[in-house]
C-alpha cells in the first residue's frame, strides 16, 4: 500500500493542470506545514526563528515546468532578491535552486548566464548556493554545469542521490573538486535501470556514499529524517576521529522538529531546508510520496481546528 501511495503522488507531482491550480488558490490543504510562505519577506521571519533555535537555514524558491525564457530570468531575479535578504537582515542561510528553474531545459547558454548572475551575487554577498538534483535525465548535465562552475565560484555545491547506481562513481569524480555535497536518498520515481528499486539497497549506498565523502576529507551534509542513517554518521565521526566543523545533518521544514531541536543539543550543525513561494505543488506531492504518513498531518491541518 505504501508504494502504491508512494507511485500515486509521484505521478500527481507531475500534473501541470494541478500545478496551475496550486498556484491560483495558494498554501492549503495542508501545504502550509512544508512550506513556509509565498513570499520572501514572510519566508525571512521563519528563517529568524529557526536561527534563533540555533538552526542553519537554506532556502529554495519553489518552481516546477519552467520552460520559457521571461519565466526563467523571474526566477533568476528572486533568487537575487533571496541573497539580498539574506545579507541585508543578517540571517544564517544558504540558497537552494533547480537548474529547471534557471532554464535548464530551454539552452545551457540560458541556464548559464542566469547561474552566473545568481552566484555573482551569492560571492558579493558571502551567501552559498547548493544546485538541487533533480530526475535521472538531468543528472549528467546537472553535474557537467556544477563543475564548470565550481571551477569558477567558491560557494556552490550541489547534491547527490543515494537511490542512483552512478552516484558512488560521482563521488569519486567530483572529489578533485573538493566539493560541498548534500547527500540525500532520492525523491523522484525512476526505472529500476538506474535506480536501486529496493529501500535495503538504497539505504546500504546511502552509507556508502556518507562514508567515501567524509573519509575524502570533504564537506558532507547528510540529509536525511532517517535515526538509522543519523547513528551511522556519529559513528563514522567517533571511530575516524572527524570534526564536527567537516558535517551537517540537513532535515525538511516541518518534518521531525524535535529530532532536529535534539541534535542541536547534541552539538551538531542542524541545517533546515526552507521552500517558499506559490510554485508548491509538486515539492509538496514528492513530500507526500518520501513518507505517505505524512498525509496524516495534511488531513489534520486541512479538517482540524
Amino acid at each position: 500500500m505504501e508504494q502504491l501511495l508512494r507511485n500515486f503522488f509521484l505521478f500527481l507531482s507531475k500534473n501541470k493542470m494541478f500545478t496551475k491550480l496550486a498556484r491560483k488558490y495558494g498554501l492549503r490543504f495542508g501545504a502550509g506545514r512544508f512550506v513556509a510562505g509565498e513570499t520572501m519577506q514572510n519566508t525571512a521571519k521563519v528563517i529568524q526563528q529557526l536561527n534563533e533555535k540555533g538552526m542553519d537555514v537554506t532556502i529554495d524558491h519553489l518552481g516546477e515546468f519552467v520552460d520559457n525564457e521571461d519565466e526563467a530570468k523571474q526566477r533568476t531575479e528572486e533568487c537575487i532578491e533571496a541573497i539580498r535578504v539574506i545579507s541585508e537582515q543578517n540571517l544564517n542561510s544558504q540558497l537552494s535552486l533547480k537548474l529547471t528553474s534557471m532554464g535548464l531545459d530551454i539552452s545551457e547558454e540560458l541556464v548559464m548566464k542566469n547561474m552566473r548572475t545568481i552566484l555573482d551575487a551569492g560571492k558579493k554577498y558571502n551567501v552559498f548556493v547548493t544546485i538541487d538534483m533533480e530526475d535521472y535525465e538531468r543528472c549528467e548535465k546537472t553535474l557537467e554545469i556544477f563543475k564548470q562552475l565550481k571551477s569558477e565560484y567558491e560557494l556552490i555545491g550541489t547534491v547527490l542521490q543515494a537511490y542512483l547506481y552512478r552516484t558512488v562513481e560521482d563521488i569519486e569524480e567530483l572529489d578533485q573538486y573538493s566539493p560541498n555535497l548534500r547527500l540525500v536518498k532520492g525523491a523522484y520515481k525512476e526505472s529500476p535501470k538506474v535506480a536501486f528499486p529496493e529501500k535495503k539497497d538504497t539505504d546500504d549506498n546511502f552509507k556508502k556514499i556518507i562514508k567515501m565523502h567524509l573519509l575524502n576529507g570533504n564537506y558532507t551534509a547528510v540529509a536525511t529524517h532517517d535515526d538509522e542513517m543519523i547513528e551511522y554518521t556519529k559513528q563514522l565521526e567517533k571511530e575516524h576521529n572527524i570534526s564536527r566543523d567537516q558535517f551537517e545533518f540537513q532535515m525538511l521544514f516541518g518534518i521531525r522538529t524535535e529530532r532536529q531541536e535534539e541534535l542541536i543539543k547534541e552539538g551538531y550543525r542542524m541545517r533546515v531546508y526552507v521552500p517558499y513561494g506559490d510554485d508548491w505543488y509538486g515539492y509538496f506531492m514528492r513530500r507526500l510520496a518520501e513518507r505517505p504518513a505524512n498525509v496524516a498531518f495534511v488531513a489534520k491541518g486541512v479538517f482540524g481546528k
